[in-house]
């Protein structure tokens, strides 16, 4: 009974956790209307110890104008679902369509992001095809020439018998080191179905333009 009470104890600490997420997100102009998107990402259920996913993406974007563009792409990942637990790892193919549109609210940027999934999942040699879709909210304010900051909010709806997925909201600044570079602190609370999350977000962005030093 001690080792069942320790046991479930364990699973539903999560929730009373600080993890952090430490990212990269890039941006890489290839042509007037082509863009190469990079990501990488590795989460953690707490500060810097009990890791839960790594996370791999690339992607194609085309913009069709200023304010509307489409992304294709597609993502690797490996998840630990479990927290403190011996459990086999989630492992995941998946595909992505992104559908960015863009708006001025003043001085406010704003950006609307609807993105299907196709995921396959493996676990434990049991194979699983699962699609979901999100909406999110992004919106920036900029504080400075080289301080931005920025909330947001999405919601996650799976194409399944119980639908909810989970909620992301969030909100953190965006510092300019210079043309290319920018750092990213921000946290987040992530709603699931049987637990709320909270998470702190750290990264780097790069954003380059080889389309300008072409031409």
């Amino acid at each position: 009974m001690c080792f069942l009470f320790c046991k479930i104890h364990a699973q539903n600490n999560t929730k009373d956790q600080l993890g952090t997420w430490y990212m990269y997100n890039g941006s890489h102009k290839v042509s007037k209307k082509w863009t190469l998107k990079t990501s990488f990402h590795v989460r953690y259920y707490e500060f810097i110890t009990e890791y839960q996913q790594e996370i791999y993406r690339f992607g194609v974007n085309y913009a069709f104008n200023k304010k509307i563009n489409l992304t294709l792409g597609s993502v690797y990942s490996i998840k630990d679902i479990s927290y403190k637990e011996n459990l086999p790892d989630l492992y995941e193919y998946r595909f992505y369509q992104d559908l960015n549109m863009k708006d001025n609210w003043g001085n406010f940027k704003v950006k609307h992001r609807i993105r299907l999934a196709q995921r396959f999942k493996r676990q434990n040699f049991t194979n699983k095809t699962t699609h979901r879709i999100r909406y999110g909210l992004f919106v920036k304010y900029p504080l400075n020439n080289k301080l931005t900051t920025y909330a947001f909010n999405e919601f996650f709806i799976k194409f399944a018998s119980k639908p909810f997925g989970e909620n992301r909201t969030g909100f953190g600044f965006l510092h300019q080191l210079n043309s290319t570079l920018k750092l990213n602190f921000g946290y987040q609370q992530i709603k699931l179905p049987n637990q709320i999350q909270k998470r702190l977000l750290l990264g780097i962005v790069i954003n380059t333009n080889h389309f300008k030093k072409l031409t």
